[in-house]
């Protein structure tokens, strides 16, 4: 594959740095908005429920196990196929009846059927699930801050933060918009996108620390400009052959993984864009307005 070589280009990244920062912001407060206001589609795993897998004789579509659960009041429940006769089935309720309702449904509207697994999560489970995965996010958070300032300077791992905190912010909005399920896989994506976004803003922070001998005789504004031109060819590689297996995954991939990889293409997007604005911009405002720190 032919890369895109940028090390001629000379954007002036920092010139529009007020405007999409501003956008940025507006996207945020969006997010924060529809948290409150709609909220996540939380999934079993944190919400507790039954989880039913069950292999089916002869092979089935999803769409026929939706009618089929349709019919007793459940079609609203998370399948997931994992080949054309293994079915996995999410449903947020734990009683017995449903169970039997369920498996009832399928062996008269579908066929023979063998279950595989049946899985009860209550709510105090799902209660420790949602607690564990935001100490886990907060964990990593502060890990990356305390490297990030061991590794360069406290400024530059405080904006790496603020750039992650943007990120996880704007896919959280992204999720509860579109009602996507949240589930223990997504908070993986989230993590794994955290460290994708973080790898992308060291490369930039480490141009500018390596050029940070000139800022007194170019200027921070045309410092981060050059730094970021100079790094220009890495991110668009990375994003782009990142960006094709993902959608990929996506695209052909089913129902089991399409979830974990839409939050891997919503990451991958805004984290590219906020290593080069959200990580930048707050670097050079900080700056100009306390350049002794």
């Amino acid at each position: 594959m032919a890369t895109f070589d940028a090390s001629k280009l000379n954007f002036q990244f920092m010139k529009y740095r007020k405007l999409l920062v501003g956008i940025s912001l507006v996207c945020i407060l969006l997010s924060i908005g529809l948290l409150f206001t709609k909220g996540l589609n939380l999934g079993v795993d944190f919400t507790g429920g039954l989880v039913l897998q069950v292999e089916f004789d002869n092979p089935v579509e999803v769409g026929s196990v939706r009618a089929a659960l349709s019919k007793i009041g459940h079609g609203n429940a998370t399948i997931q196929a994992f080949d054309d006769r293994d079915i996995l089935l999410r449903f947020q309720a734990e009683d017995d009846d449903v169970r039997k309702a369920v498996l009832a449904a399928l062996s008269s509207d579908i066929g023979p059927y063998k279950v595989l697994r049946i899985d009860k999560i209550g709510p105090v489970v799902g209660n420790e699930l949602r607690a564990q995965a935001t100490y886990s996010l907060l964990l990593a958070i502060a890990g990356i801050l305390l490297y990030m300032a061991y590794r360069f300077r406290f400024r530059f791992g405080a904006v790496a933060v603020l750039s992650l905190v943007h990120d996880v912010i704007i896919m959280l909005g992204v999720y509860s918009l579109t009602g996507k399920e949240v589930s223990v896989t997504f908070i993986a994506a989230i993590l794994t996108v955290a460290g994708y976004s973080l790898n992308d803003s060291i490369v930039v922070l480490d141009r500018i620390r390596e050029n940070w001998g000139q800022v007194r005789a170019k200027g921070i504004v045309a410092l981060v400009d050059n730094s970021i031109n100079q790094t220009l060819s890495r991110t668009i590689n990375t994003s782009i052959t990142t960006l094709l297996p993902v959608i990929a995954m996506y695209i052909f991939g089913g129902e089991v993984i399409s979830n974990f990889a839409f939050a891997f293409l919503i990451g991958i997007t805004v984290g590219t864009y906020s290593s080069v604005y959200i990580a930048s911009s707050a670097l050079v405002e900080w700056y100009l307005r306390s350049p002794k720190y």
